[in-house]
């Protein structure tokens, strides 16, 4: 049997686009957790509950790859329902729900490990996913220059105290970092920043890169479409991203929207 992919899908749109661009993939959304698709006979529809159950048929299949894509929050587990392998590895679950998010999903992805299965991450899979060095569109100037520098400094301060993965300075001040709430968030708090503290004739930039040692498998940074909306709302003249460890995520989409609001995005290694 050929090797196929299985697509461990959360919420937004990278697993539908995913699965688009790897119309053999198997897609497994689980129970109670918020996906984009419309679930048919095609998908699986696992349980937190009976992972045992979920390797069994993952193996039936012939998959040997798997590949988590889109948001997912800590599941509700009722233990009435687990299957007999999760009895059997309840009490080291047990103590891994205790250990916080990171533990916990380093101790599901070394279950898989065990089971046979690689995880391989979205940009392996789907390399169009992640842009080369350089403009990707637009054109950036010199004050750009600085403010990206800068942000870069704070982005390796923030990545040493596992912070968050983005930044937005303007005229060499600092408007916001991105902490748990996300990119977002990060947007709209500088779209709501008093103009008396900014100067509009220096538009600045969002920079966004992934962390030192961050397992891109599993987390990698993305800008999309609504990126665009919100750098725009945020009053910015561009982003910055790190070249192949980014997801660019509706590409054609996100790039002509840029464009069309004037929004340069660079593709650039740190200086």
């Amino acid at each position: 049997m050929v090797d196929r992919v299985a697509i461990l899908a959360g919420n937004g749109t990278l697993p539908v686009i995913l699965h688009n661009a790897l119309p053999d993939s198997v897609c497994v959304v689980f129970r109670g957790a918020s996906h984009h698709f419309k679930v048919d006979h095609s998908f699986i529809e696992a349980r937190f509950e009976r992972l045992g159950e979920l390797f069994e048929t993952l193996k039936s299949k012939g998959i040997t790859k798997i590949v988590l894509a889109g948001s997912m929050h800590r599941p509700d587990l009722d233990p009435y329902e687990f299957d007999d392998f999760m009895r059997g590895i309840s009490t080291q679950l047990a103590e891994m729900l205790c250990q916080g998010d990171d533990a916990l999903l380093r101790f599901v992805l070394k279950l898989f490990d065990q089971h046979g299965f690689s995880l391989v991450g979205a940009a392996q899979v789907v390399p169009d996913l992640v842009a080369e060095s350089g403009m990707l569109t637009g054109s950036h100037v010199v004050q750009n220059e600085k403010d990206v520098y800068k942000a870069d400094q704070l982005l390796a301060l923030m990545s040493s105290a596992d912070i968050g993965q983005a930044v937005v300075v303007e005229n060499g001040l600092v408007l916001g970092i991105e902490t748990l709430q996300g990119t977002d968030r990060l947007l709209q708090f500088v779209s709501e920043t008093d103009l008396s503290l900014r100067d509009s004739s220096k538009k600045g930039v969002l920079v966004k890169r992934p962390k030192k040692q961050q397992d891109l498998r599993v987390d990698m940074p993305a800008i999309g479409p609504n990126t665009i909306d919100a750098v725009s709302k945020a009053g910015l003249a561009g982003i910055v991203i790190s070249p192949l460890t980014v997801l660019l995520l509706e590409r054609e989409k996100t790039l002509s929207l840029a464009a069309k609001k004037d929004i340069f995005i660079m593709a650039r290694d740190p200086i």
